[in-house]
């Protein structure tokens, strides 16, 4: 399968002699975090804002939707955005609304104010893949792609992190809504890391902006895939990526809800949530790392922890305490750290169009996200969370069907 994930040119280094620069990384990797925090603060508030609300799971469920939907939708639009905005002012511009939400939502009293909110939050949260695939192409060596894209995923990794620690110090003690202003507060901070992101070079991160002339310092295969098949490959695997994140979603946003109907309280799920979400992030990046080493075998581990995530979710259905630590660990950490592989595969995929290629992910991720608050609000309801958990087993595993279907595609087409 070598030729698989080779396919098409390889970009050419990042800077002189091929150096890779990580600060603009970094701060985008900071904004994504904060970008994200809406939409998992609120499953991990679900319990409380839906009694002081009264809200039924359903009616909280559709509000959710909103954040994870918007950001599919506006994925599209970000991919054209992206290129002609300086990446410092769109990392700003998604920082200062991420904190202005996490504030409205602190104050918010009605379904209508949670929806309005949380679909401008995820509209913000669109431009952060297609800005992060930006920035990858332009100042990280294409030798680093995977560690780079790791990293990047360290963000989703790192966003059940903050809802884990604010559920445990600050919403058990003193309530929801305080819970959210020091979430709106930490976000801020992110403002910081895009003022820090260092001005773009002229020319050098605009997609295909690299020069015909240089040689990559990759190997070319022998065949490139046609584009027609390219183009089913990707759409085959942006929908894979859709399938798995409905299951992974559940399990990431509704890790408290899920974890105390096992037997736990709301402080200890929230301890676990965020051991949960450092080990997803130390997964993102040892996998990063070790991939870079074998680029053409990326989809392949990345078919193979989907099938893990989907494993950890149908471990969770037994409902004992010991079977959800095992169940959402594999679910969490090993089933939900793919993303930045996949992001790194898919740029191969398609040299030259890293705007595309973060648009594609995005698109697929978060339509798949959207799927999860909804169905988990109305299923829960009839079948109870345990049953909903199996069910959202399946995600994962079609994910990695359609996952492996368009690898074997590639590898097809291209001995052809």
């Amino acid at each position: 399968m070598a030729k698989t994930a080779s396919a098409g040119p390889v970009p050419p280094p990042a800077g002189p002699a091929g150096r890779s620069r990580w600060g603009r990384l970094v701060a985008t990797v900071v904004v994504s975090v904060a970008a994200v925090t809406p939409g998992l603060m609120a499953p991990a508030l679900a319990a409380p804002v839906q009694r002081s609300l009264h809200l039924s799971g359903t009616a909280f469920g559709a509000a959710v939707t909103c954040f994870f939907a918007c950001t599919a939708a506006g994925a599209p639009v970000a991919r054209r955005i992206v290129p002609r905005l300086q990446v410092r002012a769109v990392l700003g511009a998604v920082g200062l609304l991420a904190a202005a939400v996490l504030a409205g939502l602190a104050t918010a009293s009605r379904l209508w104010e949670l929806c309005l909110l949380l679909a401008l939050a995820g509209f913000g949260n669109a431009f952060t893949q297609p800005v992060a695939a930006r920035v990858i192409a332009a100042d990280i060596a294409p030798g680093r792609h995977s560690f780079a894209g790791g990293l990047f995923g360290a963000a989703l990794g790192a966003g059940p992190f903050l809802p884990g620690l604010l559920v445990t110090l600050v919403a058990a003690p003193h309530g929801w809504r305080p819970a959210l202003w020091t979430a709106a507060g930490l976000a801020l901070l992110a403002l910081t890391a895009a003022a820090a992101a260092r001005p773009d070079r002229s020319g050098a991160d605009a997609p295909g902006a690299a020069p015909a002339g240089r040689a990559g310092t990759g190997a070319r295969p022998a065949a490139a895939p046609a584009p027609r098949t390219v183009g089913r490959v990707l759409a085959a695997w942006t929908a894979a990526a859709a399938l798995a994140t409905i299951g992974s979603n559940v399990g990431a946003a509704y890790f408290i809800q899920i974890g105390t109907a096992s037997g736990f309280t709301a402080a200890t799920a929230g301890t676990l949530e965020m051991l949960a979400s450092v080990l997803g992030i130390a997964v993102r990046l040892a996998s990063g790392g070790l991939a870079d080493r074998a680029p053409h075998r990326i989809p392949w581990t990345v078919t193979a922890m989907m099938l893990t995530g989907s494993a950890g979710l149908a471990l969770i259905v037994v409902g004992t305490p010991a079977a959800f630590v095992a169940g959402a660990l594999l679910a969490v950490a090993g089933g939900w750290g793919w993303t930045g592989l996949l992001l790194a595969a898919t740029m191969r995929l398609l040299p030259g169009e890293s705007a595309r290629a973060g648009a594609a992910m995005q698109g697929g991720l978060f339509a798949g996200a959207a799927v999860g608050p909804l169905s988990f609000g109305a299923l829960s309801g009839q079948f109870g969370i345990g049953a909903t958990v199996g069910i959202a087993a399946a995600g994962p595993l079609l994910g990695a069907l359609l996952l492996a279907a368009g690898i074997r595609a590639l590898a097809r087409d291209t001995a052809g």
